[in-house]
């Protein structure tokens, strides 16, 4: 953690909708004129696409089904790790993108599923902004969560997460439902051994639950809408936070314990401007008095 380079981690799975939550951000950094050094986590993939696909055969051939894009073997958790610790002390680390599609390809000159050249991070951003996969990792080797100051949750409940998933890459990549099926059953032991657990380092965990039966996530016809769910926010440290402020800003919101409040879906946006604007001018106030 820094006070003169600050780092804001948005983590959560595959599906989970952490790129929704990245738009959210945008909007205040534009409105607050903050210029945010962004950083996606699948650019720090160990393998592209093409060799992924190999990898997960070979493994495969070796007795080992589950292997995943969400374990270390197929992470650079130590080139994450000294991203943020090189940012919180320089203010710039190496970085990388990934191209996921045709629009980017054309940007970066370079083919889909692949990576562009290792580079430095511009100086003089006001913050880093990470989003991705492992924004608050830990393992034996690798502790990513300890170099964030703001480190945020984005966990729908496990049935809608897989209707997102399946929806998403039916409809994106041309998988069919049994596919998608096999892929997080392959993805299941490391989605509980390395995702699961960065929620319990995230300062602010935002979790979607619908309203509406998602039993079989398998053949629901569309995803549970904003208007179809409810969102609980829970605050690991929840002083300071002018919950009686909140509440009345969000119609048919509630407490639920101590730390948490519950906003209707719908309202996730406004509840994320509300609580997360001051916690962003708070760090650039904070690294504005350190330098």
């Amino acid at each position: 953690m820094s006070a003169r380079h600050p780092i804001i981690s948005v983590t959560g799975s595959s599906g989970a909708g952490t790129t929704t939550v990245r738009g959210t951000f945008e909007q205040i950094f534009r409105r607050e004129r903050v210029n945010a050094a962004c950083v996606e986590g699948d650019a720090f993939h160990r393998y592209d696409r093409a060799e992924m696909k190999v990898r997960m055969k070979e493994e495969e051939a070796l007795g080992n089904p589950n292997f995943s894009h969400f374990g270390p073997a197929s992470n650079l958790f130590e080139d994450l790790e000294e991203l943020f610790r090189s940012y919180s002390e320089t203010g710039t680390g190496r970085f990388r993108h990934y191209i996921h599609n045709n629009d980017e390809a054309e940007l970066y000159g370079a083919k889909p599923g692949t990576f562009t050249q290792w580079e430095q991070l511009p100086e003089g951003s006001d913050l880093l902004f990470y989003e991705g996969l492992h924004g608050a990792v830990v393992t034996d080797t690798v502790d990513v969560a300890r170099h964030a100051d703001l480190k945020i949750g984005v966990v729908p409940v496990i049935n809608l997460e897989w209707i997102q998933k399946i929806h998403r890459d039916r409809s994106t990549r041309g998988y069919s439902t049994e596919a998608v099926m096999d892929l997080i059953l392959r993805r299941m032991p490391d989605y509980v051994r390395y995702i699961c657990p960065q929620f319990t380092w995230t300062n602010i965990n935002f979790q979607r639950v619908p309203v509406v039966d998602t039993s079989n996530p398998f053949i629901a016809r569309w995803i549970p809408t904003a208007d179809e769910s409810m969102v609980v926010i829970r605050f690991a440290n929840p002083r300071g936070i002018d919950f009686p402020y909140l509440l009345s800003m969000i119609h048919n919101s509630f407490m639920s314990r101590a730390n948490s409040i519950v906003v209707p879906g719908g309202k996730l946006d406004l509840a994320m401007q509300l609580i997360l604007t001051p916690m962003i001018l708070q760090l650039i106030e904070r690294k504005r008095r350190a330098s």
